[in-house]
């Protein structure tokens, strides 16, 4: 059987095996060598062998010839090979980008590690923390410039910006401006539906009206006249009151009010005028029996409170407490008078004689700081000084007591004069007495050679009456003699083992 023919019509030449007919390899094609080719790579002539004959022969490791590795690729020589005319180059060399320049920083390339151990060729290997490459540097941000300001008088009058624009601006800005106000004004409105922001409340005129002799009138003519006293010293401080009493600046106050200073050293008497004016007073004279002194200040035509006839009061008349209360200057309070001729009797200061005294009594409200201050009646004149009061709260319950102003003149007047003042006495002791049938001042000693001695007075003798006065207590024979002069002769009602006696007296000094 004939094998079939192949591709170019050419019969294969094959072997017979017997049972199979093998076939022949296919004829190499062999294309001509280009000549140019063939003298660049082909062997030298002449040359039998793979080497030429003046190449050494290969090394030998004692067993045999040590076969050498084939070069590598072109391509990987080019890569990682050593440039052929650089032999200090090392290795590890910068990459670079396509103008031939290093890519990284050549701080890092010329020996001076960059502080990256992953980047230093010497550091030792080591287990640390995961590597982390340098943060790069942030990008710039892009320049943003801004216009030329424009001040004031360019906007307006630079002509920079039009005329037209500028009106604009300024009609914007009156709209936004009472647009404001119209949405504030209706939201006040609203706020509140109580309240009325155009109200307008009616008053009366003419004001009220204030005639003489009102007690707004008094007070205005006699609180200039009224001054306050104070006293600061290391261990004491207060306050209390005083009155003018002459164009010389005597001021007329209670001897309680100025002893705390004249026993401190250290302590300073100051007066003060409604006006505001201060000044520094100095004490003329004191009377601690009956709680009166004179103090004086150096000041100009001062307004000076006359006195007035303290006996033509009766109980109901009006009269008005004025002075510093709790330390409050310049206040009025108005009451009548409750009683008169009331004897009072209280503890002297700081352990002095006991202080006596034939006092009105009155409702107007008289509290600390009162004391020193005026009692006057509705015509404006000085009935009183105000002293004490009478009460189991510390404050005004309506039972105030004043130095009569008769009494008060007088001693006033002595001290000025003097700088002391002495009173009438019948030289005896007495204390309060009561039977069923008479109360008075029970005689306990009589001082020999004294007023009383003289009369005939004796001890355990009964005082009833002192001239046309009734006398039904110690404290109430006290005043009743005092309010007489030195060397007076009054006769003395007496009850003496159960008889009156009447005896007369000439009433000689304390």
């Amino acid at each position: 059987m004939s094998e079939p023919e192949q591709g170019n019509g050419t019969p294969r030449s094959g072997v017979d095996d017997g049972a199979h007919r093998r076939l022949a390899p296919r004829p190499l094609a062999r294309p001509a060598v280009d000549p140019g080719q063939a003298a660049a790579f082909g062997r030298p002539r002449d040359v039998p062998g793979a080497f030429a004959a003046d190449r050494p022969a290969p090394h030998t490791n004692g067993s045999g010839p040590v076969r050498l590795a084939p070069p590598p690729p072109e391509a990987l020589a080019t890569a990682f090979g050593r440039p052929r005319d650089d032999a200090g180059t090392r290795l590890q060399r910068p990459p670079l980008d396509l103008h031939g320049e290093p890519e990284v920083e050549p701080v890092f390339w010329e020996g001076r590690p960059a502080g990256d151990a992953w980047r230093d060729p010497g550091a030792s290997a080591v287990i640390g923390p995961p590597a982390v490459t340098e943060e790069s540097a942030p990008a710039a941000k892009p320049e943003t410039r801004t216009g030329a300001q424009l001040s004031v008088p360019e906007l307006l009058f630079g002509r920079r910006v039009k005329p037209t624009a500028l009106v604009l601006l300024l009609a914007a800005a009156l709209l936004v401006g009472a647009g404001g106000g119209v949405v504030g004004w209706l939201l006040g409105r609203v706020g509140n539906p109580l309240t009325d922001g155009g109200v307008t409340l009616a008053e009366v005129k003419p004001a009220k009206e204030r005639p003489v002799g009102s007690v707004a009138d008094i007070a205005g003519r006699v609180t200039p006249s009224v001054v306050s006293i104070e006293f600061k010293g290391a261990n004491v401080a207060g306050v209390g009151s005083g009155v003018v009493i002459d164009g010389a600046g005597y001021v007329l106050t209670n001897d309680h009010v100025v002893a705390p200073a004249v026993q401190d050293t250290s302590a300073k008497l100051t007066v003060v005028f409604t006006d505001g004016k201060r000044a520094v007073a100095q004490v003329v004279g004191r009377d601690s029996k009956t709680d009166l002194a004179v103090i004086k200040v150096e000041v100009e035509n001062p307004t000076v409170l006359r006195f007035g006839d303290s006996d033509e009061l009766a109980v109901g008349d009006t009269v008005l407490a004025i002075g510093s209360p709790l330390s409050l200057s310049n206040t009025v309070t108005e009451g009548i008078v409750s009683a008169l001729h009331r004897p009072v009797t209280a503890a002297g200061e700081n352990g002095g004689p006991q202080v006596t005294y034939d006092a009105i009594q009155t409702d107007a409200a008289i509290n600390p700081g009162n004391s020193g201050g005026a009692l006057v009646d509705s015509s404006g004149a000085l009935v009183g000084i105000n002293s004490s009061i009478r009460t189991e709260t510390g404050g005004s319950v309506g039972l105030g007591f004043a130095i009569t102003g008769n009494y008060a003149r007088r001693i006033s007047q002595a001290l000025i004069r003097d700088g002391e003042v002495k009173h009438a006495d019948l030289n005896l002791n007495a204390r309060s007495a009561s039977a069923e049938t008479a109360e008075g001042a029970q005689v306990q000693n009589v001082l020999e050679g004294g007023a009383a001695s003289a009369a005939g007075i004796q001890e355990e003798d009964v005082i009833i009456r002192v001239g046309d006065r009734l006398v039904r207590n110690a404290a109430e024979l006290t005043v009743a003699v005092r309010e007489r002069e030195i060397g007076e002769t009054v006769p003395v009602v007496l009850v003496r083992q159960g008889r009156e006696l009447t005896v007369q007296v000439t009433l000689r000094s304390d």
